[in-house]
């Protein structure tokens, strides 16, 4: 029992007195808000200032790029790219570029492609010259049956595929050079130097590079002797080839590119690990679905009747691991649909 006046009672009634809360101090609070709100406001302000200053630097980014990109097209043309610049480039483009068996199909398409515009030129320049084409055509290879006059186009471009596709399966590719081993790393590096330039300027700063000498020897393979006589009159480009040079003629510059596209699909064939077999289809050989494919499309085959014969072969075949790329053919005496 705690008695009325003694020291218990006393702590007991300090115990229970209520306590009661201070007012708050609302015009404090307003002043906060609007102290957050101008910090807010601030905030974004400087945000906005930064994404702006980040699209203009990202401009100027891609304007510099550009000019760069100009600026090395200029410099590689004139053979004044410095290596470092070169090796740099080379590098990103290492980089970017994968090492695939589809990027080696496309290759292929595109040499088989360059094979096709060449011809063009070659027997426009035949016709001007006076060429009886029916019989240049029987020469390349007799006794093929044409079920169409305008398919013996194909004999130009099988004609065109052998002199270029000729030491395709050696590591040189038929030119001579330092008896030194190189790398699949080292051919891959060499396709992506040179796919992206223009192929005089390539040999504009190196004439006598492999590749040069490689666009050297197929050239005079390519184009007899009596062929370009017929065809300018002279041996001058001829000889200006022979002496190491290469002539900037709409005709040498169509056979550049042509060059180049060879060229490309061989690096890339020694690439690989195990490296691309290419392989030929001869003449007479049976048509195999597996291995070829027809240039004619829609090719009519009688019911019971022997299996068709090849005629030409314009595009070699390749074999990429397990897969088979398909050698491009014209079959003798085949009717198509078309």
């Amino acid at each position: 029992m705690v008695l009325p006046g003694s020291k218990e009672s006393q702590n007991y009634d300090s115990n229970n007195q209520k306590v009661h809360p201070q007012p708050i101090d609302e015009n404090m609070n307003q002043n906060l808000l609007k102290t957050y709100e101008v910090m807010v406001k601030k905030f974004q302000s400087q945000i906005q200032t930064r994404d702006t200053e980040i699209t203009h630097l990202q401009q100027q980014i891609d304007e510099a790029k550009l000019r760069k990109s100009k600026l090395e097209k200029k410099l590689k043309q004139r053979g004044l790219l410095n290596k470092e610049s070169e090796e740099s480039d080379d590098e990103d483009n290492y980089f970017s570029i994968e090492l695939t068996p589809s990027l080696f199909t496309s290759a292929v398409d595109n040499a088989y492609q360059s094979i096709h515009d060449f011809s063009k030129p070659l027997i426009n320049m035949m016709k001007a010259a006076g060429w009886d084409l029916d019989a240049a055509a029987n020469a390349i290879e007799p006794a093929v049956v044409y079920t169409r006059r305008a398919h013996k186009k194909y004999a130009f471009e099988s004609y065109i595929c052998q002199r270029m596709f000729g030491g395709f399966q050696e590591e040189s590719f038929s030119v001579k050079a330092a008896n030194i081993t190189v790398s699949n790393e080292a051919f891959f590096h060499q396709f992506l130097a040179v796919r992206a330039m223009d192929p005089l300027d390539v040999l504009s700063q190196n004439p006598d590079s492999v590749f040069g000498k490689f666009c050297r020897s197929k050239y005079l393979l390519l184009v007899h002797p009596k062929m370009e006589g017929s065809f300018f009159g002279n041996m001058d480009q001829r000889n200006y080839v022979m002496s190491g040079g290469h002539p900037r003629t709409p005709f040498y510059q169509a056979f550049l590119k042509l060059a180049k596209s060879i060229w490309l699909l061989h690096r890339l064939a020694y690439s690989f690990d195990p490296k691309v077999k290419v392989f030929q289809v001869k003449k007479g050989s049976d048509f195999s679905e597996i291995h070829m494919e027809s240039v004619v499309k829609n090719i009519i085959l009688d019911e019971g009747a022997e299996r068709p014969k090849v005629g030409l072969m314009v595009m070699p075949g390749f074999l990429i691991g397990t897969s088979v790329i398909q050698s491009r053919v014209y079959l003798s005496g085949v009717k198509s649909a078309d």
